[in-house]
């Protein structure tokens, strides 16, 4: 009985161990992770996904996600080229492209590339002035990612986007480019009502000249007028009367025809 006993433990024993090596050798990698082979120390390969194979103790294997990774940069306080100071946050956008390069190249290539983006972000955004901060985000963006990407490339990381997200701007300095939309404003609605009245004044003096060529125009424009006018409430109206209302009236002309001077009195002819 003794016996039995002792050949069963030694059977569970080497049962545990076979299904400890098997778990150890068998890995199961997903389709969005990579598995770096490492054999002594060595570099061996890249492997997965799927059902991998490794020898337990020998091997070892680090995994790596080729995933899109999005990493808010944090805010980062610049100095512009017309010198002004502001924040500046923006988002960025990676993934891993060769994993044996990420991980043997460098170390914690998240870290690296995070601490990366935020020196470019203000190295670029220090070039460029205010305006073209707020204004032309989309060429400093590429410019962002053009730095990033060359810089990462020994990485085995590929920089798929960055996207500057917001601009902080002092209260007083916000002020000041509100004072000056208000200006603008102002200057465009000037400039469209003068526009207006010089459409309008050609439109006027064109309409002046056809009354002014055709006989009776104005006396049948007054008598629209005074039609219109009749719709109002006013009391009082004060109206020019046309200058070719005197046409329907003959001028009339008094002559006096001066008396002949008699020589002397009558009686003495």
């Amino acid at each position: 009985m003794t016996s039995l006993i002792s050949v069963l433990l030694d059977w569970f024993v080497v049962v545990v161990l076979v299904v400890a090596i098997l778990s150890a050798s068998i890995k199961i990698i997903p389709e969005y992770e990579r598995a770096v082979l490492f054999r002594l120390g060595r570099l061996v390969k890249v492997k997965g996904p799927g059902l991998i194979f490794i020898i337990p103790i020998i091997d070892k294997i680090e995994r790596v996600s080729l995933r899109v990774i999005v990493y808010d940069v944090p805010p980062q306080e610049v100095i512009t080229r017309d010198n002004v100071t502001t924040k500046v946050n923006a988002v960025l956008y990676y993934r891993v492209v060769n994993p044996d390069k990420a991980i043997v190249n460098v170390e914690r290539y998240h870290d690296a590339t995070s601490q990366l983006a935020q020196t470019t972000l203000r190295s670029v955004a220090g070039t460029a002035e205010l305006d073209q901060l707020l204004s032309d985000r989309e060429k400093l963006n590429q410019t962002i990612q053009k730095i990033v990407d060359e810089a990462t490339d020994p990485w085995g990381i590929k920089v798929v986007s960055v996207e500057i997200k917001d601009v902080v701007l002092p209260s007083e300095m916000q002020r000041a480019i509100a004072r000056q939309a208000q200006a603008e404003r102002d200057r465009r609605a000037a400039v469209i009502q003068a526009e207006g009245e010089k459409q309008a004044s050609v439109k006027l003096a064109e309409a002046a000249n056809i009354l002014a060529e055709a006989e009776g125009s104005l006396t049948l424009r007054m008598f629209r007028s005074l039609s219109e006018i009749s719709n109002s409430q006013n009391t009082t109206i004060l109206f020019p009367i046309p200058m070719e209302i005197q046409k329907l009236f003959p001028s009339s002309k008094t002559s006096v025809e001066p008396k002949e001077e008699s020589d002397g009195p009558s009686y003495l002819k």
